[in-house]
C-alpha cells in the first residue's frame, strides 16, 4: 500500500518521500487526545479506556504521566502552558496546575453537569473551547454509563471570570476541534449519535465574530470517508489535517482534499509536534505512530 495518496499535485510537496511512518508504541486500547509539549520534549496522549494519561519522549520512550485520570480524553495546553484535559467519568474540564495540583475549570451548566468533555482548544485571548458529546457516558468502555442531562453541544469558557456559554447547539455528535492560525474560523468535527446507523459525519466551519468570542455563520466544510473526522488540526498556513477511517486527510482553506496519508490504521486524533512543530504524532487505535512532514503545525502555546 502506498503511504501517499495524491489528490492535488500541490500535496507533493507537504510529504518527504523518505520520511517513514514509525511506531513509537503499542498494546493501549484506544488513544485520544495528543498534545505536545516543547519546553519539556515530550507528547502526552490519553489511553481511554484504561484510564491513564500517556507520556512518551524520544529519550525516555513511554511512560504512565497520570493514573488514573478520570478517563480524561482531549488535552490542550493554555496560554501559561499549563496542561487542560476533559474527563469523561468526572464531566469536567480541568487544569493541570505546575505545582501537580487539578482544578476543575468547568462541570456544570446552568445547573447541570456537562456530560462527557471530549475535545479542547485554547485561544490567545485566554478562552477554553469544549465540545460536550454524550460518547463518553454511553458506555462503559471509556468512562462509565450515566444519565444525561444536556444536549450535546460546543461550550467557551472565560476562566478568568467562570463564565461558561454555549456557542453551538445544533450538533448530533461535537468532536473534534481546531482554530484557524488567525483564529478568525473554528472547525468542528461533526460525528452523529454514536450508534446511529448512518449518522451525519462532516466537519463545520464557524466564523467567529469580531470580538472572538461568540460564533457568527457555520457552515459545512468538508466531508471526512471512510468513518469521518475527530480529531482536527491546522498547519500554519491554514490547511486542515483531519483524522480519518484510513489515515490521515488534508484539505486545504476552500474544503478540497489535496492528500490522504494512509496508515493502514483508523486515526482518531494528531498533532503536530517535534523540534519544528513539523511531525505529525497518530494516535491509531492501540497504536502511537508518528510520520515527519513538510509542514509546520500553526504555533501555539
Amino acid at each position: 500500500m502506498e503511504l501517499y495518496d495524491i489528490v492535488d499535485p500541490k500535496f507533493r510537496s507537504f510529504v518527504l518521500p523518505n520520511a517513514a511512518l514509525e511506531t513509537l508504541g503499542t498494546g493501549f486500547r484506544w488513544l485520544e487526545g495528543p498534545v505536545w509539549f516543547g519546553d519539556h520534549d515530550c507528547l502526552l496522549f490519553s489511553d481511554i479506556p484504561n484510564d491513564r494519561v500517556m507520556r512518551w519522549s524520544a529519550n525516555g520512550g513511554i511512560s504512565v504521566f497520570r493514573s488514573p485520570c478520570g478517563f480524561e480524553n482531549g488535552h490542550a495546553r493554555d496560554r501559561e502552558g499549563r496542561l487542560i484535559s476533559c474527563s469523561h467519568h468526572d464531566r469536567c474540564v480541568r487544569r493541570t496546575e505546575w505545582d501537580g495540583r487539578v482544578t476543575v475549570l468547568a462541570s456544570h451548566y446552568r445547573g447541570r453537569r456537562l456530560n462527557a468533555p471530549n475535545d479542547v482548544v485554547v485561544k490567545s485571548d485566554g478562552s477554553i473551547w469544549f465540545s460536550d458529546p454524550l460518547y463518553g457516558i454511553s458506555t462503559d468502555y471509556e468512562g462509565g454509563k450515566q444519565t444525561a442531562e444536556l444536549p450535546p453541544a460546543v461550550y467557551r469558557l472565560d476562566p478568568a471570570r467562570g463564565q461558561l456559554d454555549i456557542v453551538a447547539d445544533d450538533f448530533e455528535g461535537p468532536n473534534g476541534l481546531c482554530f484557524s492560525p488567525d483564529e478568525r474560523l473554528l472547525y468542528i468535527a461533526e460525528t452523529g449519535p454514536q450508534f446511529a446507523v448512518d449518522p451525519a459525519r462532516h466537519i463545520r466551519r464557524a466564523t467567529l465574530t469580531d470580538d472572538g468570542t461568540r460564533l457568527a455563520h457555520m457552515e459545512i466544510f468538508h466531508a471526512i470517508a471512510p468513518r469521518g473526522a475527530d480529531g482536527l488540526r491546522c498547519d500554519e498556513d491554514g490547511h486542515v489535517w483531519a483524522s480519518a477511517g484510513d489515515g490521515v486527510h488534508c484539505v486545504n482553506a476552500e474544503g478540497a482534499l489535496l492528500g490522504r496519508i494512509r496508515t493502514g490504521l483508523p486515526i482518531s486524533n494528531l498533532a503536530f509536534g517535534g523540534r519544528h512543530r513539523s511531525r505529525l504524532f497518530l494516535c491509531a487505535g492501540q497504536t502511537l505512530m508518528s510520520l515527519y512532514v513538510n509542514r509546520r503545525g500553526a504555533p501555539g502555546p
